[in-house]
Parts: structure tokens; sequence; C-alpha cells
């Protein structure tokens, strides 16, 4: 089609390489992910390696299964290195994944995996968001009543709760448990599909937007790198969800393609209060701090006292994404969380 853009060809690569053997070579220990659960204080860290074991566990699991190269799944689950595993065995197997936010209904669901053709659906028993526990699997089932594509459900456990398993149902850390930690990646094309990702359905049915292998990964690990002044040591906090882009840009590619410690954040701006982000910076130490004018809006409203509690000295530069952010909120964000000091990024990206 005219104007395509194209990148690197001929060109060979694994993206999963890029974003974790690479780092495991030289620096295994190295954080890779800070997993911010919804309890405060239970955050759970991640190093290269252990990313690693559990992508190439996962890919193994997908390969036994039968996903093979080219192959749609779906990844349904809140944001856990769990779910930045499916992503990366996905990619390291050369299988197309498309991550369908865990609030959208059945029916949104039902729609993007039959418009996808996906093989298999990877899912949580229940999800757990600002403090309540919310039906994954049973959003999953209900929604893969109208799609024959789907062969598997691979089914983690994010509670400790029992569902429902059927047949096409598979206990995903049992099998993991049994899988080889060594997956030799596929050789991609550069121009092999990585991932599909829904538009929001903002001007109409959300629109399947496909994205290319080294042309995204360049594209996002040089942003990340630049746009934010990211640095080797720094603790980038994005606290957007993976099932959008921002989530699989600067949560997931571009961070881990750059070596660098990316935070994940299950919970809410208002979980347990109004201070939940700012008490995370003090706590985790972040040094980039990524958000949605939404929230800053949102929290604007209960007073800076939420803010000035934590101690945000950490921060160097805050960044705003997802829609346009409006001038009082612009010099809330610069002038009381910032303090003044920080750079502000207002970042403007599409699906």
């Amino acid at each position: 089609p005219a104007g395509s853009a194209r990148w690197f060809l001929g060109g060979r690569l694994n993206v999963s390489v890029n974003c974790l053997d690479q780092h495991v070579e030289k620096s295994p220990n190295r954080v890779a992910l800070i997993w911010e659960r919804d309890e405060p204080g239970t955050a759970v860290h991640v190093t290269y390696r252990e990313l690693l074991d559990l992508t190439c566990r996962l890919a193994n699991t997908l390969k036994k299964y039968g996903i093979q190269k080219g192959d749609r799944v779906a990844i349904y689950m809140s944001v856990s290195p769990l779910s930045v595993a499916a992503m990366l065995a996905c990619a390291r197997i050369g299988a197309v994944h498309t991550v369908i936010f865990a609030g959208f209904s059945a029916e949104s669901l039902a729609g993007r995996i039959m418009d996808s053709g996906c093989k298999a659906v990877i899912t949580y028993n229940q999800g757990v968001r600002g403090g309540r526990t919310t039906e994954l699997k049973a959003t999953v089932d209900e929604a893969v009543k109208n799609c024959p594509s789907i062969k598997h459900v691979f089914v983690a456990q994010r509670t400790d709760n029992k569902v429902q398993m059927g047949d096409r149902d598979i206990p995903l850390e049992e099998e993991m448990t049994k899988a080889d930690s060594i997956c030799t990646p596929e050789s991609m094309d550069s121009e092999d599909v990585l991932f599909m990702l829904y538009t929001s359905g903002s001007t109409g049915k959300p629109k399947g937007i496909v994205h290319t292998q080294a042309g995204y990964l360049l594209y996002a690990a040089l942003t990340h790198k630049y746009v934010f002044d990211y640095q080797q040591g720094d603790v980038f906090g994005c606290v957007a969800d993976i099932g959008w882009i921002t989530g699989h840009s600067y949560v997931v590619y571009g961070p881990l393609c750059n070596g660098a410690t990316s935070v994940l954040f299950e919970s809410t701006p208002v979980y347990p209060d109004p201070g939940r982000y700012w008490e995370m910076v003090q706590r985790l130490k972040i040094n980039q701090f990524y958000g949605a004018p939404t929230a800053i809006r949102l929290l604007l409203n209960y007073g800076e006292e939420w803010v000035k509690k934590y101690d945000r000295s950490s921060l160097k530069v805050l960044g705003s994404v997802g829609e346009p952010i409006n001038k009082e909120a612009w010099q809330w964000f610069y002038q009381v969380v910032g303090e003044g000091r920080c750079a502000l990024v207002d970042t403007w990206w599409q699906t």
C-alpha cells in the first residue's frame, strides 16, 4: 500500500532475545520488573533471569499445546509478571499476541477473538484491583462459547479461589513447572507480525492494528530512552495497563529492550487512598512517573496533602499520556507532584 513503512528489510531477529537474553548474559540479577500488586507494600521483584525462565516455560507450554509461529493468542490478564511473560513467550515462538484489557466484557472479548482468529486464550482465574476481585475466567468462558477458533484456555492463579475448569482449560502454572526452562527463540523476519492490538473504538468499531517486529521494537526502545531521559539504573514507573499501547511500549517492550527496571501497577490511583501513587514513588524510588490526565484530575480534587505526605525526591521526569492534558492538571502535576523541578513530557502516540 502507498506510504507503508518498512524497516530493516531482510533482517532477522527475535524480540524476546532483545528484551531478555541479551541482559541475562550481562547482568542476570538486574531487576526487570517490580510488580506493584494491589495491596500496597506487597511488591514482588523479578530479575531478568527469572523473567527469561518464566517466559521460556510459558513458551514451551504453548508449543506443547500446538501453538505455532503465526498463530494468534489472546491474553486477557491483569498486569503481572506472568502477563508480561505471556507476551514475551508469544514473541519467542513467533505467535502473535493480542492483549485484551481485563476490564472488557465477554462480548468485547469475543469480538476481538473472532476478528483475529485466536487459537488460545491465556487468562487468570480472577483479577484483583482496588480491593475487589473480578471474574476473569468466567468472562472468558462466556466469550469463548461463540468462538470456534479457540482450542485451549490457559488458566493461571491470581487468587486461591477455585474456578470451574472444563475440557479445553489448562492449569497454566502446573504445566509450566513441568516445562523446560530453555526455549530456542524463533528467527523472525523484521516485517513479521509481533502483535495485534485493538483500538479503543472511539471512532466506531474497534480496529485490529498490526505491529511488526523490528521497526516497532526500535521505536519503543528509542522513545523510552530519549523521551523520558532513561538512564541505566533508573526505576521506570508507567502506570498504564498492558491492555493499551502505552503498556505495550512503556511497561513491556521499550523498558525491557533497554535493560530497564519497569514497574507493573496492578491497582488504582485511589486504593487504599489518594496517596497511592506517591507512596509507591517513595517506596520504590521511582525516577520517571508516567500517567494519564484523567488520574491527575481525579487526584487534584483530593488536595495537595496526599502528595506532600510522601518523599518524591527520586522523581526526575513526569509524563502524561492518553489524552490532551488541561492547564490546571499540567500545573498541579508540575508544581505539586514534581515540585517544579521535574521535566514534564506530554506524549501523544497512536495504537
